[in-house]
């Protein structure tokens, strides 16, 4: 538990340094992000409100950190887990456990890896889309899980090599989720996302 409260606090502390909530002044809410904010709880606590253990809950941060950037993310972050604690009935522990590695890990590094691709791929539509909108959260939330399982072990009755390909593939279904997404606002709803730059990505002529 020390090094989650450390992750969270170091976290925190670089976002609010940033004072994000300035990009916010005098415009209207986010609504795009702001709704997908409002749906991480029930992804982090799904296997306790289904009574049902899940090798890996949906993450949804790393979408979250696109559309939002990685400051507001990051901040965002804090009403999810106390919202997941309540919903699913979760420990203090637990719910700081989820945050950092459901949250604040995975987001981190999908920042990280997304900061590689744009500086060392072409700055392209499809490069974006498949490259920090899949294959970046893929290797965030597989990465993430992995770090997790390491650190706390599995749980009793479990193979942590079993636990290890769960979370593998549970990977895959949050990347594609994330990729759908990015696709879609992408095509229809560019100004969604706040990693997104027409004039960054789109070929020019």
């Amino acid at each position: 538990m020390a090094l989650e409260t450390i992750v969270l606090v170091l976290a925190l502390a670089a976002a609010a340094a940033t004072r994000p909530w300035r990009v916010l002044a005098g415009g209207a809410p986010p609504w795009p992000w702001l709704a997908w904010w409002a749906v991480l709880p029930l992804l982090w606590c799904a296997d306790t409100l289904v009574h049902m253990p899940i090798a890996q809950p949906l993450s949804g941060a790393c979408l979250l950190m696109l559309m939002a950037g990685w400051p507001l993310a990051m901040l965002a972050l804090v009403p999810v887990a106390l919202i997941a604690a309540g919903l699913g009935d979760l420990a203090p522990a637990e719910a700081l456990h989820r945050m950092v590695w459901l949250g604040i890990v995975p987001a981190t590094l999908a920042l990280g890896l997304g900061a590689a691709i744009r500086r060392w791929l072409p700055h392209h539509l499809f490069v974006y889309i498949l490259g920090r909108g899949f294959f970046a959260s893929l290797l965030a939330l597989a990465i993430s899980g992995w770090l997790a399982l390491a650190w706390h072990g599995s749980p009793a009755g479990t193979l942590v090599a079993d636990l290890a390909v769960g979370r593998w593939l549970a990977a895959w279904g949050d990347a594609f989720l994330t990729g759908m997404m990015v696709a879609i606002f992408v095509a229809l709803r560019p100004e969604w996302l706040a990693t997104y730059s027409d004039r960054l990505y789109l070929p020019r002529d």
